[in-house]
């Protein structure tokens, strides 16, 4: 399974008032990296195209190390398939150097048309763009 890395260094923006990064801004990163796994350009053009979209389904985090003003981080992908209708994307956030993830993240994707009706992945991607 190939894994997708995409780096992210934290901004004082990303901290709470003690530096530690707030704890909603880690799925902002994991966001940031599934955009960059799909392809912003295809997500625009599905989109524009095709009033397809992806929505998360569910998100399930643990936290197990604080990163801090100034840390960069990679935030490591794996995607595989559930079913027909559900992609599963395993996304760690890690520390440069650390020797396990700061933050494992489990998240559900599902595809839906403009009337948030559930399509088959199968089906969206042998759309043109």
């Amino acid at each position: 399974m190939k894994i997708h890395h995409f780096p992210v260094r934290v901004f004082y923006e990303d901290t709470d008032h003690s530096g530690v990064v707030y704890y909603a801004n880690y799925l902002k990163f994991m966001e940031r990296a599934r955009e960059d796994v799909l392809g912003i350009d295809t997500l625009i053009s599905l989109w524009e195209k095709h009033q397809i979209g992806f929505a998360v389904y569910t998100v399930n985090v643990k936290y197990t190390d604080a990163a801090v003003f100034g840390d960069q981080l990679d935030v490591r992908t794996t995607f595989t398939m559930d079913s027909r209708y559900r992609a599963i994307l395993n996304q760690d956030i890690w520390k440069k150097n650390a020797l396990k993830p700061s933050v494992t993240g489990i998240i559900e994707l599902i595809c839906i048309d403009k009337n948030n009706k559930l399509l088959a992945f199968e089906d969206v991607i042998t759309l043109p763009l």
